[in-house]
C-alpha cells in the first residue's frame, strides 16, 4: 500500500499537470471507475499482497528468435550485412532478399515442448508467478490473436503457447503473467526495408520490400501479409548507402532510436497495438503484465490499456488486484504502476514495491552461453534474489529455451541449484517484508537500468535483510568463514533484543552481540548464500 506521504507527493504532481485530452472509447475498453490518466491509475491501484509475497518469477522469453539459437534481436540483426547474425542467416537459411524473419518464424515449431516437466522444475526452483512472453519485437503474437493473424496458431507451432503456459502454470498454483514488446515493432524492423550496402547483391531490396499478400497464393504464408507482420514503410533507408558503415550509422540514427510514439503518419498501429493488447488481457486474464515500455506507449493510447486492465481486475477480484509494470517511471507514474529495473541493480531500500528482470544467459536463446560455460550461476542468482528482495523488490528470472521448447543441460543443472536452496531458505524470501535497512557491506551498487553490465560480483561480508513472522534473516551474499561481523546489527545502530541465532538447515549459533557489530560463529563448509534467523525483540 501507498504510503500517505508518497501519494500525497504524487497526487500533488498529478494536479499540476495539464489535462488529457478527452478520448474516444476504443472498441472493447472495459467500463469501470479507472480512467486513461495518470491521476486516475494512481488513485485507484494499490500493490497487491500476492506480489509482494511472491519475490521471486520465472520468464519465458520464448519465440521464433529461438530458432537459430544465436542469441538476441535475431529478426533485426539479420538484415544488417556485417552483423554476425546476418553472416549466420546467409549460411543458415540464404539471402535476408530471398528468406527473412518470417521463414524464421515458420520454422519455429516446438516440437519437443513440455510445459508441465518445465513448470514442475520452475515451481521446485521457487518461482510463485510464471509470464509467458506474448509478443516480442518480431510483431509474432504467440496467442490465439483476434487482431493480427501472424500469430503462432497460424504460423510455425500451430499452437496457442500463452494459453497453454496459462493453463499450466494455473494448475500448478503460480500466478499467471504476460509480456508485451509489440509496440517497439514498427522502428525495429525497418531494416528488413533495407538492402546490402556492399557485395554481389548491392542495393537489392530485403523480403520485406517487396513482398505482397498475392505473392503468398500457393505458399506457406497463403492469406497472410507480409507487410502486415514486417509492419510497413515507415523509416526506410534511401538508396545509395554505399558501406556497411554508412548503413549501420543511418540505422543507429532513426529506426535504431527507442521510440514509444506511434509510427509517423500511422496512427493505425497504434490503435491496432490497443486491440491486441484488450484481445490478450480478456481471453488470459493475466494477474500480471510487464510492457517493454518507458512508461507507458502511444501516450493516451498506453493509457487506455493500463485502465482497461485495471477495470477488468476489478470486474474479475473486485478490486484491482494485477501488475502492471513499467520503466524509468517519473514521479506523476510512480504509484499507479508497478516499476521494472530492466537487468538493473538498486543502492537503496525503495518504499515502494518493484521489480528487476534478468536472465541467466541472453533473452532468447543463445548456444554459446552453453558451449562457453557463460550463464548467470545459481549463486549469482540467489545473490541478486537476495539483494533484490531486501529492498522490497521482486526478481523475475528467464530461463532461454531452444527453438524446440527444450533448455539445455546446464540450465537444469541452475534449476536444481536454486531448488536445493529454496528448499532450505526459502523462508527467508517468501512472503518476507524489507528491514528498516537493506543490508551492510563492502560493495557499493551502481543503480539504474542494465547497470549489472560492468558489475564485478559481491564480496565478502556483503549481507542482506528480511523479515517475516517475527524473525529478522540475514543473508550472506558470500559465504563467511568463522566469525562473521555485521556492523548494521551492532547495539550502537539497532536496539534487537536476541534470543537465539539459527543457521538455517543447521544448529543454534553462538553470538555475540556488542555496541560494535553482531558478531556469528558459523561453522566450516557452508553453502552458497548462508542464512541465519534470528530470534527476538526488533525495536
Amino acid at each position: 500500500m501507498h504510503s500517505l506521504w508518497h501519494r500525497r507527493g504524487v497526487l500533488a504532481g498529478l494536479a499540476a499537470m495539464p489535462a488529457m485530452p478527452a478520448l474516444a472509447r476504443a472498441g472493447g475498453l472495459a467500463a469501470g471507475p479507472v480512467q486513461p490518466t495518470w491521476p486516475s491509475l494512481v488513485e485507484h491501484y494499490r500493490y497487491p499482497d500476492w506480489f509482494r509475497d511472491a519475490k521471486f518469477g520465472i520468464w519465458s522469453h520464448w519465440g521464433p528468435q529461438a530458432v537459430p539459437e544465436q542469441g538476441d534481436w535475431y529478426g533485426r540483426f539479420l538484415y544488417m550485412q556485417g552483423h554476425p547474425m546476418y553472416r549466420h542467416h546467409l549460411e543458415a537459411y540464404g539471402h535476408p532478399a530471398d528468406s527473412g524473419m518470417m521463414d524464421v518464424q515458420n520454422r519455429w515449431t516446438a516440437a519437443n515442448w513440455d510445459p508441465a516437466a518445465l513448470m514442475q522444475r520452475f515451481v521446485k526452483a521457487g518461482a510463485k508467478y510464471f509470464v509467458s512472453l506474448a509478443c516480442h519485437h518480431d510483431n509474432l503474437d504467440c496467442y490465439d490473436s483476434a487482431h493480427h493473424p501472424w500469430n503462432s496458431l497460424r504460423v510455425g507451432p500451430k499452437r496457442d503457447v500463452v494459453g497453454t503456459w496459462a493453463k499450466t502454470a494455473r494448475a500448478a498454483g503460480l500466478r499467471f503473467g504476460v509480456s508485451n514488446h509489440a509496440s517497439h515493432a514498427w522502428h525495429w524492423y525497418q531494416p528488413a526495408y533495407g538492402y546490402d550496402p556492399e557485395g554481389s547483391r548491392k542495393g537489392e531490396r530485403y523480403d520485406a520490400y517487396r513482398l505482397t499478400k498475392a505473392e503468398g497464393k500457393g505458399k506457406w504464408w497463403h492469406g497472410l501479409d507480409p507487410q502486415q507482420l514486417y509492419t510497413g514503410r515507415h523509416m526506410v533507408a534511401p538508396d545509395g548507402i554505399d558501406s556497411i558503415a554508412a548503413m549501420d550509422a543511418w540505422h543507429d540514427a532513426h529506426d535504431g532510436q527507442w521510440i514509444e510514439t506511434a509510427p509517423p503518419g500511422d496512427a493505425r498501429y497504434a490503435r491496432q497495438w490497443l486491440l491486441r493488447q484488450i484481445d490478450l488481457i480478456e481471453k488470459y486474464r493475466p494477474d500480471f503484465c510487464y510492457m517493454d515500455n518507458t512508461e507507458l506507449p502511444f501516450g493516451p493510447i498506453g493509457l487506455q490499456a493500463a485502465a482497461d486492465y485495471y477495470n477488468r481486475s476489478l470486474q474479475w477480484h473486485g478490486k484491482v488486484d494485477v501488475v502492471l509494470t513499467a520503466k524509468q517511471l517519473q514521479p506523476y507514474a510512480r504509484g499507479g504502476l508497478v516499476q521494472d529495473v530492466e537487468r538493473g541493480f538498486s543502492d537503496r531500500l525503495w518504499e515502494e514495491p518493484w521489480q528487476t528482470d534478468t536472465c541467466l544467459g541472453d533473452w532468447f536463446y543463445n548456444r554459446s552461453r552453453f558451449t562457453d560455460r557463460s550463464y548467470t550461476s545459481a549463486e549469482a542468482v540467489l545473490q541478486r534474489l537476495a539483494d533484490v528482495v531486501s529492498k522490497n523488490g521482486n526478481l523475475l528470472l528467464s530461463v532461454p529455451q531452444r527453438g524446440d521448447g527444450t533448455i539445455d543441460g546446464e540450465e537444469e543443472n541452475i534449476l536444481d541449484g536454486l531448488a536445493a536452496w529454496m528448499a532450505i531458505n526459502g523462508e527467508a524470501i517468501f512472503g518476507s517484508r524489507p528491514f528498516r535497512v537493506y543490508g551492510d557491506g563492502p560493495t557499493r551498487l551502481a543503480s539504474g537500468m542494465k547497470s549489472e553490465d560492468g558489475f564485478k560480483g559481491f564480496a565478502a561480508g556483503d549481507v542482506r535483510f528480511t523479515t517475516r513472522g517475527g524473525a529478522l534473516y540475514v543473508l550472506f551474499l558470500k559465504a563467511p568463514q568463522g566469525t562473521a561481523r555485521i556492523m548494521a546489527l551492532g547495539r550502537s545502530q539497532w536496539n534487537g533484543a536476541i534470543a537465539r541465532v539459527t543457521l538455517l538447515g543447521g544448529r543454534t549459533l553462538s553470538h555475540r552481540h556488542s555496541d560494535e557489530a553482531l558478531e556469528l560463529e558459523l561453522p566450516p563448509g557452508l553453502g552458497i548464500v548462508p542464512v541465519v534467523r534470528i530470534e527476538g525483540r526488533f525495536d
